[in-house]
Formats: structure tokens, C-alpha cells, sequence
């Protein structure tokens, strides 16, 4: 059966949450901001996703395919939702059920189209239409680790005697075991990127600090078909070039914040460590808090001299941009890109440049993504970006994906976005990804939900501890 990806037919696929209120003014109680900002980002999920393929876009309202990290996301986002009051739980584990029993008997096999993946992994994108491979795009091992995430999420939470409740967690099983994570390791014992069916493996490996420490904690959790544990010791074993002092914050570096975030999303870094970690003094968590002070640091300082950075405005990663230009800036030839990784650079005598650049973009997802790690700068950024951008980035799904203050130019044409007369270049999607990092992340560090059901999931426990990480909850110590 077709799945058109309408607006009109996705709202109708999906049961209604009521009427939202009119947004609060940025200087309202911090809980009624959260409630808002969650409840409209949920919205997202619930409103664009189709209710019986559990497809959910990539980016809207730009019509284009589904994103599997989105659809990951999206089963985080349906347990929130039932927390919150928002959808009944019956219907948020109809919506789970039809998503995950769908996606288990999309064709696989290595094809070059009309499957939706091979060996258990997904493509990174797939056609609503059909569920299959979209163009040309990798068979992607993050984006399948993403997607099993939200999954487990999902098997944990819906854990009830309901009929309907049952299948989910039987079709997480099914589609944890199949995946053969031993056939990715094409330069083992690293897992690759990823694969086409035309050219084979991509030749990198994920080795090194990034958002990908969830695949080795997924792989290392599977008994059928999974890694060993001289995996975890070939992806850590990248992280000495990454460790420095970056705007006085000494910790692991990769510049967009994502790569501090994704993993977070779904796994609690507090009090546990790894081998690397233990040595280091510290924890993940910490490590993404430095991370993200160092941020915050690097707005304020401001050093490139874009326009809207500080005073409480901060916040860069991989996201939506005005370009690809070079054009002047303040007399000085500026690179300007569209989608791109972003992040803050890093001092001359660091040999590392962990995806740094900046062109004066600031992604809302990347300080609301940080909100378990640095509370206070996080709700700082929220009310600066409703006090100074209000409506013109703030909308019924919650915030755009970017902005760029410093993008003023009217002369050229631009692939996404608008230019706003006296705020400067704005996105004009919301990309699923990112919508899922805020939602995940504000409801971890308002109730920690994510976390602790995931706390309670086998499959995850047991990819941590053969990676290597003890202490804190693994110990049974409270968090």
C-alpha cells in the first residue's frame, strides 16, 4: 500500500492531541517554557509521522523522505508524550507497533534498489512511497544504531500485558538479532560507516570520539551476531588526538555539539566509566558538559565577529545553513554553507580540527540539546531565542532548525531558508534529528525518563559492560 507523505493525509493518520495555546512570552516560569517548547516538538513526531508505516520525515515541511535516526527518535518521543499526557498510551504503542512491525518486513537483501537495507542494517533514508532505499544514499551503521535505540527505548517502556504491547517487544527483538554487526567490521575489529551496493564498504571506520559511541554500545549488546569487545578498544583507540583545552574547557573534542548529544539521548554517562574515561578522572556526562560550556565560552567570545552570538545566545552543530557562498563579511571573504557539520575551531596547537567550522549559524538543538548537562546556560539560550527572535523562529512545532544573524543578503538565491528584514537568514524546516535531540534531552534532564527505562533494558546493560564500563547504576549506586 502506498504512503503518501501529505501533510493533510499525515495529520489525518494520526489521532489529534488538542489545541495548542498561544506560545508563552519568553519571560514566563521555566516549566510552563519547557512544557511548551516539549509539547510542540513532540507534535513534530506525532503530527508528521504516518501512522501505519511509523515513517517520519527527515525534514518538514520540505518534502523529501524518511530519516531511520528520525524514526529512532520518534519512539523516544512516544513514550514522552504518553508521560506527559499528550497521546493515550494505546495509542502511542499502536503508533510503536505499526513502526517497528513495519520495518521488520520491508525487503532486505543487497540489491541496489527495492529493499530497505541488507544484513539487518536500514539506509540512512527511505521512500515514503515504499520504504525502500532512497536514491543512492549508505546502508548507514549509526543511523540503524539510532533507530535500535529508540527500539529499546520502546521495548523497555511498553512492557505491559497488552497484546499490542507484547508485539513490540517481540518485533525489537526480531530486528535487534538479524542485524549482523561481525559483516561491518570491514577492517575489523572498527565498525565501517557504512555500505552501497554499488562500491561496497565506505573505506572510514568509526574510530575516534563522535555521535557513534551508541553503535559500538548497541553492537556490543547483541548476542546474536554482535561485536567483541576489542571493538570498544579500536573506536577509543582514536581519542588521544582529541583530547585538549578548548575554550577553558579541558576535555574529549569534537566540535558540533551532536556528538556530545546522540549517544547521551538514550544511554546515562553519570558515575560510569570506561577504561579511557577512568584514566581521565571523569565521565561522559562531564565530558559533555565541558563540551558544552566551552560552547557557551566560545559564543561570548565571539571570536570570528558574527552578528548575535553572546548574551545568552549560543549554540552550534550540525544543521541547516544559508548557503554554499563565499561571499564578503565585514571586508573579508566568508565561506557560508548550506546542511553542514558546525562547531566552534580550536586553538592553533591542536592538531584536530573534529569537524570545526563556522559561518555565524546558530542551531536552537544545540544548547536545548545540552540541557542535562548545562541547565542553566541551556534555559539562558531558550529565553534568549523567544526574546529575540520570537515567532520569526519559534513556530507549531517548536523552533526552526537555524539562524543566521550575520546572513543578510538579499542578492543571492537562496536553496533553503528566507531572509527576514532586521534578523537576517532563517531555516524554513525542522529537521527530525534535531527535533529529537531537544525533546529526548529536555525530558531527560526534567524527569531523566529516557534514562531510566533504558537503565532497565538487558541489552543495553550488557553492551556496557562489555565495553568495558563499571560503577555508578551498573553498580546499583543511584545516579
Amino acid at each position: 500500500m502506498l504512503r503518501a507523505a501529505s501533510a493533510a493525509l499525515l495529520l489525518a493518520c494520526a489521532a489529534p492531541v488538542g489545541a495548542l495555546a498561544q506560545a508563552p512570552a519568553h519571560d514566563a516560569p521555566d516549566e510552563v517554557l519547557l512544557d511548551d517548547l516539549s509539547e510542540r516538538t513532540f507534535r513534530f513526531f506525532w503530527e508528521t509521522t504516518d501512522h501505519e508505516t511509523g515513517l517520519t520525515p527527515d525534514r518538514h515541511p520540505t518534502p523529501d523522505f524518511s530519516s531511520v535516526a528520525s524514526i529512532g527518535f520518534a519512539l523516544n518521543a512516544y513514550g514522552i508524550g504518553v508521560e506527559r499526557g499528550w497521546v493515550s498510551r494505546e495509542d502511542a504503542a499502536e503508533r510503536t507497533r505499526n513502526t517497528l512491525k513495519y520495518l521488520y518486513e520491508l525487503p532486505q537483501g543487497p540489491e541496489e534498489s527495492g529493499t530497505a537495507g541488507h544484513k539487518g542494517f536500514f539506509y540512512h533514508f527511505l521512500d515514503y512511497d515504499t520504504g525502500h532505499r532512497h536514491a543512492q544514499v549508505e546502508l548507514s551503521t549509526v543511523d540503524t544504531a539510532l533507530l535500535l535505540a529508540g527500539a529499546l527505548f520502546a521495548e523497555s517502556y511498553f512492557d505491559g500485558d497488552d497484546p499490542v504491547e507484547a508485539e513490540i517487544r517481540d518485533y525489537t527483538g526480531r530486528l535487534f538479532d538479524r542485524v549482523d554487526w561481525a559483516w561491518a567490521q570491514n577492517n575489523a575489529p572498527a565498525v565501517s560507516l557504512g555500505w552501497h551496493p554499488e562500491t561496497g564498504f565506505i573505506e572510514h571506520d568509526w574510530i575516534g570520539y563522535n555521535e557513534s559511541m551508541i553503535v559500538y554500545i548497541i553492537a556490543l549488546g547483541a548476542e546474536e551476531n554482535g561485536l567483541d569487545p576489542d571493538a570498544w578498544e579500536a573506536w577509543t583507540s582514536g581519542y588521544d588526538p582529541q583530547w585538549s583545552s578548548h575554550h577553558g574547557e579541558e576535555h574529549l573534542q569534537f566540535s558540533p555539539l551532536f556528538g556530545h548529544q546522540f549517544s547521551h539521548a538514550w544511554v546515562d554517562f553519570r558515575g560510569i566509566h570506561d577504561a579511557y574515561m577512568a584514566e581521565r578522572g571523569i565521565d561522559y556526562f562531564e565530558n559533555s558538559r565541558r563540551a558544552s560550556v566551552s560552547q557557551y565560552n566560545y559564543a561570548n567570545a565571539n571570536p570570528m565577529g558574527w552578528q548575535g552570538y553572546g548574551g545568552g545566545v549560543w549554540g552550534i552543530t550540525a544543521c541547516d545553513g544559508p548557503g554554499p557562498f563565499e561571499l564578503d563579511y565585514q571586508g573579508e571573504t566568508r565561506e557560508f554553507r548550506g546542511y553542514s557539520a558546525r562547531g566552534p575551531g580550536y586553538p592553533d596547537d591542536v592538531d584536530y580540527d573534529g569537524g570545526a567550522f563556522d559561518d555565524g549559524t546558530i542551531a536552537p538543538t544545540a544548547a536545548l540539546g545540552s540541557f542535562p548537562f548545562t541547565p542553566e546556560l541551556s534555559m539562558e539560550a531558550l529565553r534568549a531565542f523567544l526574546e529575540r527572535w520570537g515567532d520569526d523562529l519559534y513556530g507549531e512545532y517548536g523552533f526552526w532548525d537555524a539562524i543566521n544573524p550575520s546572513f543578510t543578503y538579499t542578492d543571492v538565491e537562496l536553496e533553503r531558508g528566507n531572509i527576514i528584514e532586521g534578523v537576517g537568514w532563517v531555516a524554513h524546516d525542522h529537521i527530525g534529528i534535531d527535533q529529537g535531540a531537544i525533546l529526548t534531552m529536555v525530558e531527560n534532564h526534567r524527569s531523566g525518563l529516557i534514562w531510566n527505562v533504558m537503565r532497565e533494558n538487558p541489552r543495553l546493560r550488557r553492551g556496557l559492560e562489555r565495553a568495558g564500563f563499571t560503577g555508578g547504576w551498573l553498580d546499583g549506586e543511584a545516579p
